[in-house]
C-alpha cells in the first residue's frame, strides 16, 4: 500500500508541482501579476483545451446525462450540509456564505483537470470536459447567489454565463460533432497546441494565487467557519461524492473521473466573489490555502483506492 502511495506521489503529483512551484517562486521572488497570465488561460487556453476535448470525446449521452445529474444533486447535498453545520455553529450570514462557496466549489478547472489528464489520461479528460463546464454555469450563477443572496440578480447571473468563452468553445465542438463537421488538420493542430499549454499554464497560476493568500491571523468568529469548511471539503465531500455515484450506479472511468473532481480543495473563484460580496474573504482565502495543502496528502489516498 506504501508503494502504491509513493508511487502515486511520484508519477502523477511530482509533475504537478513543478509548475505549482515555479509559480509560487515567481509570484515570491518577482511579484509576478497573474491577472494577465490568468486572462489568457481564461479567453485562450481554456476554450482550447474545452473545444478540442469535447471535439474528438469519446463519451456517450449516458456519460453528459450522468455528469450533470450528478453535478446539481451533489452541489445541493453539499449545500444542505454547510446550511446545516452554519446554523449548528451559529456562524453569521457572512460566514456562512463563505462556508457555502468553499463546500460546494472545488477547483476542477486549474487543479482538477491536469490531475484528471496525469493520472486518468485523455479517457478521462474526455469525461472531465463536461463537468468542467457545467460546474462553471453553476459557480457564475448560484455562486454569486450564495455569496450575496441579496444583492443577487438573475439577469446578471445569466450574463456572467454568456461571458465565458469555454461555453462558446462547448457550443462550436457540439455543433461541429452533431453535423460531422471535418476540420483541417492544421487548424486542429493549432487548437491542439494551445490546449496543451493549458495544465502548465494555469498550475503556475495556482502556485502564484497560493503565495497571494493573506495570512493574517483569523478573528475568532472566524475559526469556528474555518475549521468548518476544511473538515466538509476535505471529509464530506469526498464521503457524500461517493454515496450519490454509488447511488446513481455510475462505474468505471466516469466514477473515478467524477469522484476526484468531487474532492478538490476549494475553488480559488469563491475568494474572489467573497471579497466582492464581504462574504468572510479571510477565512475563505484560508481554506483555499490549507484545502489545496492538504490535497497533496488526500488526493493521492484517494487515487490510491481507486486503483486498488
Amino acid at each position: 500500500m506504501l508503494q502504491t502511495f509513493l508511487s502515486t506521489i511520484y508519477q502523477v503529483f511530482l509533475p504537478i508541482s513543478l509548475p505549482v512551484i515555479g509559480g509560487a517562486l515567481l509570484r515570491r521572488f518577482r511579484g509576478m501579476d497573474t491577472k494577465p497570465i490568468s486572462m489568457l488561460a481564461l479567453y485562450v487556453l481554456s476554450p482550447a483545451l474545452i473545444f478540442t476535448a469535447l471535439f474528438k470525446a469519446q463519451i456517450s449521452w449516458s456519460d453528459i446525462t450522468d455528469t450533470i445529474l450528478f453535478t446539481v444533486i451533489n452541489i445541493v447535498v453539499l449545500w444542505g450540509a454547510a446550511i446545516a453545520v452554519g446554523k449548528m455553529l451559529a456562524l453569521p450570514a457572512g460566514e456562512r456564505a463563505g462556508l457555502t462557496m468553499v463546500s460546494t466549489f472545488t477547483n476542477s478547472v486549474n487543479y482538477g483537470l491536469p490531475l484528471v489528464l496525469l493520472a486518468l489520461g485523455q479517457a478521462g479528460l474526455d469525461k472531465a470536459s463536461v463537468y468542467v463546464i457545467v460546474q462553471m454555469i453553476i459557480v457564475n450563477t448560484l455562486g454569486i447567489y450564495f455569496a450575496a443572496r441579496s444583492q443577487f440578480t438573475v439577469k446578471n447571473a445569466i450574463l456572467s454565463v454568456f461571458k465565458m468563452p469555454s461555453i462558446y468553445a462547448a457550443a462550436l465542438a457540439a455543433i461541429a460533432r452533431l453535423t460531422e463537421l471535418h476540420m483541417p488538420e492544421a487548424l486542429y493542430k493549432g487548437f491542439t497546441l494551445m490546449a496543451d499549454s493549458y495544465s502548465p499554464v494555469v498550475l503556475a497560476i495556482l502556485g502564484a494565487q497560493m503565495i497571494g493568500v493573506k495570512r493574517e491571523t483569523l478573528p475568532p468568529n472566524h475559526k469556528k467557519a474555518f475549521w468548518a469548511g476544511i473538515v466538509i471539503r476535505l471529509v464530506a465531500a469526498p464521503a457524500l461524492a461517493y454515496a450519490v455515484l454509488i447511488c446513481l450506479s455510475v462505474k468505471g472511468t466516469l466514477f473515478d473521473v467524477m469522484f476526484i473532481l468531487a474532492s478538490m480543495p476549494a475553488a480559488v473563484n469563491a475568494v474572489l466573489l467573497a471579497e466582492q460580496f464581504n462574504a468572510a474573504p479571510q477565512f475563505v482565502s484560508r481554506c483555499i490555502l490549507w484545502t489545496t495543502l492538504a490535497s497533496f496528502i488526500v488526493l493521492p489516498v484517494i487515487l490510491m483506492v481507486l486503483r486498488s
